[in-house]
């Protein structure tokens, strides 16, 4: 019992002196020589983290380099990736001299060894990516595990600049169980290393566009139990926008011009609502045709749906601008005079700012007679022209004689005549109100057009601004 003792003390003094593994010794260069070294040296410690001493942490060196951008799915929030995973680490005490064994590398069943159990902490489904079986492990002890992994990873998606958007993702990797006083993660390839990488191995060109990966080597996660060492990397991405452009904005564009050109139609001789109307319509029917290609999330409202939803406002607005002025024109023989604060305020001053100048006032002057003075009038020219009708030469005293018909005939047509002038007067008096008002019509029709424009003008600078800032967000 004695010596089973001693023998167990000198085995962990030689372990403590010489590592966790010893060298190997290779009776020949061939590969069954160094395997079975390893059978009998390294294979069996596979339960065992490859250290001296429980209280030394092994150092797990990561890089990664990303193949390729999947997708991108708004309404989960989630990104998905093809990355290449390196893990090296070293094994404390293994060697063997490459000239004795024949090899300075060899490749070993992944299950022979003790393999680190680093996972992505954002990861969201199964691990479903091809399992590489083997590992390298060189003749200094120094182990090199790369595999490709399919990542479907959670990611914050900020869709407010839609489509000119740039998301930024992390991907965390560290070990699920041990503390950092077992595991401690290490830094391998820098940031600008891993994107040069990444943009020259990049298999994939489609929606979005790899612009930059950023790294936080110093990532911790604390817990009541201890700490876990983690490196976290920021994958930087850049939607392309082109297909939003076209078939989003540019139509949209263009109908917000042709509804804005459509003011220069006269509303009182082409039906200018209609026209209006059938844009509208037309562009509501876009808007449902291409609605697949707008993102869907309840966190935010994209700013393109803003553009859109004023787009549509102006159209309407600029309906009912029309309907209004149209209703003015075909209704303004109905009202009275035009009252002579309106008059001043529009056509004096408002014609003058929106390059309308009132137009000059007519010279022509019209004598209006009351019908009493008219009715005298005729009365005195009746009683007149009977009196000089009836009388003949000679005849010393008036006597009534009756009346000719060609009398009573002229007596007629006056009557009608004055008829007829008072007609044209009452008609020349409404035609002046009618005017005025149509032209208060247009006035207030090339100020709401002027409006129209500026509001346009300013709104679409704004979003573009707007959207222009996205690539300071990230």
């Amino acid at each position: 019992m004695t010596e089973m003792n001693s023998v167990k003390l000198i085995f962990i003094c030689f372990m403590l002196l010489h590592g966790f593994a010893a060298a190997l010794n290779c009776t020949s260069p061939t590969p069954e020589s160094l395997f079975g070294e390893l059978e009998k040296d390294l294979f069996p410690k596979k339960l065992l983290r490859p250290v001296n001493s429980f209280s030394s942490p092994l150092n797990i060196t990561i890089s990664i380099t990303v193949v390729g951008i999947i997708g991108v799915e708004e309404q989960f929030q989630t990104l998905t990736t093809l990355i290449w995973q390196v893990l090296e680490w070293n094994i404390e005490g293994l060697s063997w001299d490459d000239k004795e064994c024949g090899t300075s590398r060899v490749s070993v069943p992944r299950e022979k060894l003790w393999i680190p159990d680093i996972h992505i902490t954002e990861f969201m489904t199964e691990d479903k990516s091809h399992k590489t079986p083997y590992v390298y492990i060189n003749n200094t002890g120094h182990v090199f595990d790369d595999k490709p992994i399919a990542v479907i990873s959670s990611c914050i998606l900020n869709i407010y600049y839609f489509p000119f958007d740039i998301q930024n993702c992390s991907l965390t990797f560290g070990s699920y169980l041990h503390f950092n006083t077992d595991i401690r993660m290490v830094q391998g390839s820098s940031s600008e290393e891993i994107l040069e990488e990444s943009l020259k191995v990049s298999k994939t060109n489609g929606e979005w566009a790899l612009i930059g990966v950023h790294v936080n080597p110093d990532a911790q996660l604390v817990l009541n139990e201890g700490s876990y060492s983690e490196i976290k990397y920021y994958i930087i991405l850049r939607r392309r926008p082109i297909l939003y452009v076209v078939n989003l904005l540019i139509p949209s564009c263009f109908l917000i011009t042709v509804d804005l050109f459509s003011f220069l139609l006269p509303p009182h001789s082409v039906d200018r609502s209609s026209f209006k109307m059938t844009l509208i319509l037309g562009y509501t029917v876009f808007l449902l045709i291409m609605n697949d290609l707008l993102p869907t999330t309840g966190e935010t409202t994209p700013l393109i749906n803003v553009f859109f939803s004023l787009s549509l406002a102006l159209m309407v607005a600029s309906l009912l601008e029309t309907v209004l002025i149209t209703y003015v024109h075909f209704s303004s023989s109905q009202y009275s005079a035009v009252p002579h604060w309106l008059s001043v305020i529009v056509l004096r001053y408002l014609a003058v700012g929106v390059c309308l100048p009132p137009k000059k006032k007519s010279n022509r002057v019209t004598v209006v007679l009351s019908p009493a003075k008219e009715k005298e009038k005729d009365f005195s020219f009746n009683n007149i022209s009977a009196i000089h009708l009836q009388r003949t030469p000679g005849e010393t005293s008036p006597e009534k004689q009756p009346v000719e018909p060609a009398l009573e005939e002229l007596r007629k047509l006056s009557r009608d005549l004055l008829a007829v002038r008072f007609q044209m007067d009452k008609h020349f008096q409404g035609s002046t109100s009618s005017q005025e008002w149509q032209m208060i019509g247009i006035v207030i029709d090339r100020l709401l057009f002027g409006l129209y424009l500026v509001f346009i003008i300013v709104s679409f600078i704004t979003i573009i601004c707007i959207w222009s800032r996205s690539s300071y967000t990230v």
